[in-house]
């Protein structure tokens, strides 16, 4: 005797399935990570990570502005910069590759997007670390911190509305809203990266910032093991003045992101990191997988595990075909 009730039932056509859907995907969801590198004439492509580039000044204005039209709920941006030294001092120069980038995409897309900026030392040292060094070769939390700060100002300065502090110093937020606060910039958002793990799927992207890093960044970010310490590290920028919090990697951390979502009084974002982007590039370059029906059930699965916002380098694409 068949049930009374039969799931099928409300999966036999396209119609029903719409209907009854209980996760969407929308363009305003998706967030868009570019960089930028100082002195490049033309985008320069990355290897591992086929069909991302390093802009120049002029190609990112116009990938941001298609973007945009696309319907894109945000841009992150990262910078390139030609030189690099031990205490990152770029990132703090009002004239460095990254501020001056925010300027101009905030003269060229002003409030149609939400701008965000990486605050991070890790592209702007020559050691590749997050932070300042210590003489034995770890970072000094507190003196990377007052630069934070300072990095805050000016990117706010520069037209940032968001900063996203992805260093995982301890009181990072902290001290960055107080920076803002204090400077007159009580209306610029903090996105936190509460839950950033010393993740091997950052592989590609140490090649689109051309890190310097050697060795590890596991004295910092958090061991991929641990999932309790992801909902502290949440509640500490939480109690700091958060005002979006982050888990990055997000395929391989759907659960952090799920537990994390279960308990945020804020907006929660995942970011869909470079090395989640090449292996789906990769196996889709040898014809195994179909990419956009991957690439739009990939971004299903984080937005069904909690997240309200997506870093994906695939946002403007798929903002299109999600339009269609």
């Amino acid at each position: 005797m068949y049930p009374s009730h039969r799931p099928r039932r409300l999966r036999r056509n396209a119609a029903v399935r719409r209907l009854v859907s209980e996760t969407s995907v929308e363009p305003r969801h998706l967030v868009l990570p570019m960089f930028v590198r100082e002195g490049a004439s033309e985008p320069v492509p990355i290897p591992s990570m086929p069909g991302v580039v390093q802009h120049s000044r002029d190609s990112l204005r116009k990938a941001a502005v298609e973007a945009v039209s696309a319907g894109v709920g945000g841009l992150m941006l990262f910078g390139v910069p030609a030189e690099r030294d031990a205490t990152g001092s770029g990132a703090v120069d009002p004239d460095g590759i990254l501020n001056v980038a925010l300027r101009d995409l905030s003269a060229e897309v002003g409030s149609d997007t939400v701008l965000m900026a990486d605050l991070c030392l890790d592209e702007f040292t020559d050691h590749g670390h997050c932070g300042v060094l210590d003489e034995d070769g770890t970072v000094d939390n507190d003196r990377t911190l007052q630069l934070y700060g300072e990095m805050a100002v000016v990117q706010a300065q520069s037209g940032a509305h968001v900063v996203g502090p992805s260093g995982m110093m301890d009181g990072q937020v902290g001290v960055i809203r107080e920076s803002l606060d204090a400077t007159g910039f009580a209306d610029t958002a903090i996105l936190a990266y509460s839950a950033k793990y010393a993740s091997a799927f950052f592989g590609p992207f140490r090649d689109a910032v051309d890190s310097q890093l050697q060795g590890d960044r596991k004295t910092y970010q958090q061991d991929p093991a641990n999932g309790r310490e992801a909902l502290r590290e949440a509640d500490l920028d939480l109690a700091e003045g958060a005002d979006m919090v982050m888990v990055k990697p997000a395929m391989s951390y759907l659960d952090v992101l799920r537990d994390i979502a279960g308990v945020a009084d804020v907006p929660v974002a995942a970011y869909q990191v470079s090395g989640e982007y090449a292996m789906i590039e990769a196996a889709v370059a040898n014809g195994w997988l179909d990419r956009e029906r991957t690439v739009l059930e990939s971004l299903t699965s984080i937005r069904r595990a909690g997240a309200d916002v997506v870093l994906t380098y695939w946002a403007a694409e798929a903002a299109w075909w999600l339009r269609a």
